[in-house]
């Protein structure tokens, strides 16, 4: 392979102007950098992309972990895992994926990546309260960034990316209300879950703005799950609330919802609306439709690069990005 000063020398330039045709072309001028690009490319020149990232604390390689997601396959990864690697592309940098232990477990591995030079940063994602993640990073000094806030923290720890889960309750409440509906549940997570109280408080506020009923309306699942999702569905039902709307927290116990109305002889759609959240493959192809959120993935993981690799132009390090409601059969006029 090349190095450096076999290309300056075939170019006829210093390596001084090597470095800046790779690093900073704007400073030469145009037909020197032709000539340096053409020696580049006749010699098959390629930069070692660990002293670059030493010399320069450049984020080129990042790193992500693969979440586990217990007992379920989550819908919407791939899409994010796409959007990401893309997005990390189109400024010539690429994603390395790894598994880790969660929790405090895991740290070693996020050491291993760093002091090995196989990642220069890291994009967090499947956050969770207290996660020790941010704050070890934070304090060995390497660059991240994260999908989703840390909950119950009065200070985030570092920058964030995240959907307004509350304002995408608020509005599936709206919806409902809009099309009729005057007894609106919520099938929610359970309580430890920061992320699910959010957009519980989103459908508690809209539900009091609107003058809707609240007590005994949100009910908790025990986990992400479609049976879950039916068997809350029933005990709303079977407690006789007149429940004739639900917003559900996931797109999961949203399918559990729709499940268990259609079993007991009720329309979804016509006797009550449900909404979902993430717009996951499968919201289009029951019947009928379910009415979900979209994520912007696209644009989750540009801002996720742009804030990572210095890229952001200034703008703040935390985005609160809205969801998109994909409207369907579930939540028909009734």
């Amino acid at each position: 392979m090349a190095t450096l000063k076999q290309v300056a020398a075939h170019a006829e330039v210093s390596v001084q102007t090597v470095s800046n045709a790779l690093n900073a072309p704007h400073r030469l001028r145009a037909d020197t950098l032709a000539r340096v690009n053409r020696s580049i490319e006749l010699l098959n020149y390629r930069p070692n992309r660990n002293a670059r990232s030493l010399r320069t604390s450049a984020v080129e390689l990042i790193g992500y972990c693969v979440p586990n997601w217990p007992n379920r396959t989550h819908l919407v990864m791939d899409q994010f895992l796409h959007a990401l690697c893309a997005a990390a592309e189109r400024t010539a940098r690429h994603i390395l994926l790894f598994t880790a232990e969660p929790g405090v477990d895991g740290m070693p591995t996020y050491d291993d990546l760093h002091a090995r030079r196989l990642v220069d940063g890291f994009v967090l994602s499947q956050t969770e309260t207290r996660d020790p993640r941010h704050g070890w990073l934070k304090n060995q000094e390497i660059p991240f960034v994260s999908f989703g806030r840390v909950w119950k923290e009065t200070t985030q720890p570092g920058p964030w990316v995240d959907v307004d889960g509350a304002a995408g309750s608020a509005l599936a409440v709206r919806h409902l209300y809009d099309t009729g509906r005057r007894r609106i549940a919520f099938v929610g997570w359970p309580k430890s879950s920061g992320l699910g109280e959010d957009r519980l408080g989103g459908w508690r506020t809209e539900c009091k703005r609107l003058g809707l009923p609240t007590t005994s309306l949100a009910v908790r699942c025990r986990e992400d799950s479609i049976e879950e999702g039916a068997r809350v569905t029933g005990e709303l039902l079977d407690a006789g609330r007149e429940v004739d709307g639900i917003v559900a927290l996931s797109d999961i116990l949203a399918l559990g919802a729709l499940r268990e109305l259609t079993r007991r002889g009720l329309r979804p759609g016509t006797d009550v609306g449900v909404t979902g959240f993430d717009d996951s493959p499968l919201a289009e192809v029951v019947s009928p439709g379910l009415t979900s959120f979209r994520q912007p993935m696209d644009l989750i993981a540009e801002e996720l690069i742009a804030i990572l690799t210095g890229g952001s132009g200034g703008s703040p390090a935390e985005r609160l990005l809205q969801p998109e409601l994909v409207i369907r059969g579930s939540s028909a006029p009734g």
